[in-house]
C-alpha cells in the first residue's frame, strides 16, 4: 500500500509526525496521545520563552493542542513538516494572547518560573553552587528575553533556542528568509547588549 491516508509513505518517513496525524484522523486515540506526548516539551518551551510565565505557558500549551485537535484535518504534509505546522498554530495562539493580555500585562515572580524552567531543562547539575549559577543565568536570560520587541524575541526564540532552520522559521511568521535572518541579527545583539549591560555576555 503506497498511501496512507492521503499521504505518500516516503514522507511518513521523513516526518514521523505524519503517519501519527494520518491515524489521528483515522479516530486513532493512542496515536493523539502519542502526537501530544511528542510535541508538548517543545510547544511549552515556545510559549514559556515567549510568555516568561510558567502557569500562563502551561495554560497556552493546553491551549495550542486543542486549537490542533480542532484543525488537524487541515494540515497537508505537501505544504510542510508538522513541526513546522504546529509552530505556526502556536506563534499564532501566542500573537492572540499577547494583543489580549497587553493591556494588562503582569510578570509573574522569578521564584513561581524556575521549577518550571528546571523541569523543562531537563536533570540539574550535580553541585549545588552550579545549580545556583544556572538558576541565575537562566532567570537573567528569560528577563533579557521580555526586552526584546516580540518580533525580535519570537525569531531568536525559534533560531536558538527551538533550533528551527532559517526556512522554517521564515514559514511559521510568513516573511521572507532574509527578514528572518535580519530579525534574529538584531534580536541577537539587543540580547547581548542587554545582557552585557548585566556582566552576563561572554
Amino acid at each position: 500500500m503506497g498511501v496512507i491516508g492521503g499521504r505518500n509513505l516516503v514522507e511518513n518517513t521523513l516526518d514521523p509526525d505524519s503517519s501519527l496525524v494520518a491515524r489521528c484522523l483515522r479516530g486513532d486515540e493512542a496515536s493523539w496521545e502519542e502526537l501530544v506526548r511528542l510535541n508538548t516539551r517543545k510547544v511549552y518551551g515556545l510559549c514559556y520563552r515567549f510568555t516568561g510565565s510558567g502557569s500562563e505557558a502551561q495554560d497556552l500549551t493546553q491551549e495550542v493542542f486543542l486549537r490542533i485537535f480542532r484543525t488537524i484535518k487541515t494540515f497537508r504534509s505537501t505544504e510542510g513538516s508538522f513541526g513546522t505546522w504546529l509552530a505556526r498554530v502556536t506563534r499564532n495562539l501566542l500573537i492572540d494572547h499577547y494583543r489580549r493580555t497587553r493591556q494588562e500585562r503582569v510578570t509573574d515572580s522569578i521564584e513561581e518560573q524556575l521549577p518550571m524552567l528546571e523541569e523543562v531543562g531537563g536533570a540539574g547539575p550535580a553541585r549545588p553552587d552550579q545549580a545556583f549559577a544556572g538558576k541565575e543565568a537562566s532567570e537573567i536570560l528569560q528577563a533579557t528575553l521580555q526586552k526584546l520587541s516580540p518580533d525580535l524575541r519570537e525569531a531568536v526564540i525559534l533560531r536558538d533556542l527551538q533550533e528551527m532552520e532559517y526556512r522554517e522559521i521564515a514559514e511559521v511568521l510568513a516573511i521572507p528568509e532574509g527578514t528572518v535572518k535580519s530579525r534574529i541579527n538584531r534580536g541577537r545583539a539587543e540580547l547581548g547588549r542587554l545582557l552585557r549591560k548585566q556582566k552576563l555576555a561572554v
